[in-house]
C-alpha cells in the first residue's frame, strides 16, 4: 500500500487582499455619522451644534479606538512579542479620550490628526499582516472622516 501525502485539514486562511462587500458597506456607512454630524453643525442657523460637534468628537475617538485595536487583536493572533505592538494598539485610544476632553474645536482637530497618524501606521505595518488591499478602503475612510472632524471644527470656531 502506497503512502498518500498527507493533507492539513485546517490550513491557514488566506490572507484577505482586500475587503469583502459587506465589509466595505459596513465600512462606508460607518461614515454616516462624520458627514450628518458635521453637516448638523455647519448648517446655517441650525440649532444644537455644540452638541452635533460633541457627538462627533464622542464618534471619532471610538472609531480612532477600534483603529488601534485591530492592531492588538492582529498582534495577539500572531503572538508577537515586540511591545511598541501593543503599545500602538492602546494608543489611540488614549490619544482619543483626550480629544474628549478638550474644547470641542480642538478634539475635532486633535482627532482628524490622530486618524491621519493611524492611517500612516496602518500603510507602515498592514504588509506585516497581508493586508494592503485593505489600504484604498483605508485611505477613503480616513479622508472622509478627517474632513468631517476639520469641517466641524471650522463650523464651531466661525
Amino acid at each position: 500500500m502506497q503512502d498518500q501525502p498527507q493533507t492539513d485539514t485546517n490550513p491557514e486562511p488566506a490572507p484577505n487582499p482586500a475587503p469583502s462587500a459587506l465589509v466595505a458597506a459596513l465600512g462606508y456607512g460607518g461614515l454616516l455619522p462624520f458627514g450628518l454630524l458635521a453637516l448638523a453643525v455647519c448648517w446655517p442657523g441650525g440649532d444644537g451644534r455644540d452638541f452635533y460637534g460633541f457627538a462627533l468628537v464622542a464618534y471619532g475617538a471610538t472609531i480612532a479606538s477600534f483603529l488601534g485595536a485591530i492592531h492588538w487583536g492582529l498582534a495577539m493572533r500572531d503572538g508577537a512579542s515586540e511591545p511598541i505592538t501593543y503599545l500602538w494598539g492602546v494608543a489611540p485610544s488614549l490619544v482619543a479620550w483626550t480629544a474628549l476632553l478638550q474644547p470641542t474645536p480642538w478634539g475635532l482637530l486633535l482627532l482628524a490628526g490622530l486618524l491621519l497618524v493611524c492611517y500612516g501606521v496602518d500603510r507602515r505595518l498592514y504588509a506585516r499582516y497581508e493586508l494592503q488591499g485593505w489600504l484604498p478602503m483605508r485611505l477613503r475612510l480616513t479622508l472622509v472622516a478627517c474632513a468631517s472632524c476639520l469641517a466641524a471644527a471650522w463650523g464651531l470656531l466661525r
